[in-house]
């Protein structure tokens, strides 16, 4: 829900009702994941997706219907692999939506949830699915307040407490509780929705690569930062709008930089007096992906000087060099491709090869 989230906002501020369905449970092929969303505003207006186009239709006309009546549904879509194609979740899976109709009056605090995540604070949003207040009660849980109801306080602070925990690892998914919160019971089924700061990609040598890479890390939702020690290079002007840009030695950035499991390096210095003490202090670091560049003659030069540094075959396993999927790639914009195709496919253990040489599902399978 986060890219829709501006049009909400700005739907929202203007006073106007509009009707949002959002996925909330997925099983075995689906398309996309728990969270993702599509609205229907003002003059038919349409953002987001909830399947990737296979049941859009319906929803479209499902969100109008909830608008009107204002009473918030819970539909599911699947059918079998044999069937999906004839009836239209093509990939044979299922997921479950949420529809619900949302206006100043139906939902007040998501101005203030969508201004937080503008601003990449957490929070986190839970919605009744069933339960004692009418199915779409939402309540908006920060880490210092919240806002809104589930129908019993019992259930708002047994939320609250499990949005707070999970708020760090964004995590978004269906929550079953007691009546007034009891654990261990399933009486009632809430969605909790988590908004978690968006993860850091640090690109590193603002050559004309990084331009590109820095594009496609915004595309891909990551909060970007370029540095470079040259500020004849690293100017704002040359890179994408919403890119932080720092003039500093790489290693001495990182050093004051926390990472964490989501963070993503790119080392495109390929100069040793940069890349050696930055990859030294990236390799003891957290971070989900370190990929830097250069020829294999670089790379192999680079791994004996980390050596000498003191890092051992479990740090220097971590490194992605040379960095990037082999697509055959020449331009800056094509090696930005091939190495977000390696950053996606190391955080879902995808296998790099065409889906052509592959057999069974396409997307992951979920029960």
């Amino acid at each position: 829900m986060r890219e829709i989230l501006p049009a909400l906002h700005r739907w929202y501020a203007a006073g106007e009702v509009f009707g949002l369905a959002t996925v909330v449970d997925v099983s075995r092929s689906a398309p996309r994941g728990p969270g993702a969303a599509m609205a229907v505003g003002p003059d038919d207006e349409v953002v987001g997706s909830v399947s990737g186009g296979c049941v859009e239709g319906a929803v479209f006309e499902l969100a109008k219907d909830v608008v009107e009546t204002g009473e918030a549904r819970l539909e599911t879509f699947g059918y079998s692999d044999d069937d999906a194609f004839a009836v239209g979740l093509t990939c044979g899976g299922e997921i479950t939506l949420l529809v619900r109709r949302v206006s100043a009056a139906d939902d007040p605090a998501l101005g203030d949830v969508a201004a937080s995540v503008a601003a990449h604070e957490p929070v986190a949003v839970a919605t009744t699915l069933d339960g004692p207040a009418p199915r779409g009660a939402a309540l908006a849980v920060w880490p210092d307040r919240t806002a809104g109801t589930l129908g019993a306080e019992g259930l708002d602070a047994a939320v609250t407490d499990d949005a707070r925990g999970e708020l760090a690892q964004g995590a978004t998914g269906r929550r079953h509780y007691g009546t007034e919160g009891e654990r261990r019971r399933d009486d009632v089924a809430v969605f909790l929705h988590s908004f978690a700061p968006p993860p850091r990609m640090l690109v590193f040598g603002a050559i004309d690569f990084a331009s590109a890479v820095a594009r496609i890390g915004v595309f891909l939702g990551y909060r970007v930062t370029v540095c470079d020690a040259r500020p004849v290079f690293a100017t704002p002007r040359r890179f994408p709008e919403g890119v932080e840009v720092v003039v500093e030695w790489p290693h001495r950035y990182l050093e004051r930089t926390e990472t964490d499991a989501r963070t993503v390096v790119c080392v495109l210095t390929h100069d040793p007096k940069f890349d050696v003490p930055l990859l030294d202090v990236a390799l003891r670091a957290p971070a989900a992906y370190i990929g830097a560049m250069g020829s294999r003659r670089t790379h192999d030069d680079r791994t004996a000087r980390l050596r000498d540094a003191g890092l051992g075959p479990d740090a220097l396993g971590r490194l992605r060099s040379p960095i990037g999927l082999d697509l055959g790639a020449r331009t800056p914009e094509e090696v930005a491709v091939s190495v977000a195709a390696e950053i996606v496919a190391l955080r879902w253990a995808g296998s790099g090869v065409p889906l052509t040489e592959t057999g069974g599902a396409i997307h992951e399978t979920r029960s």
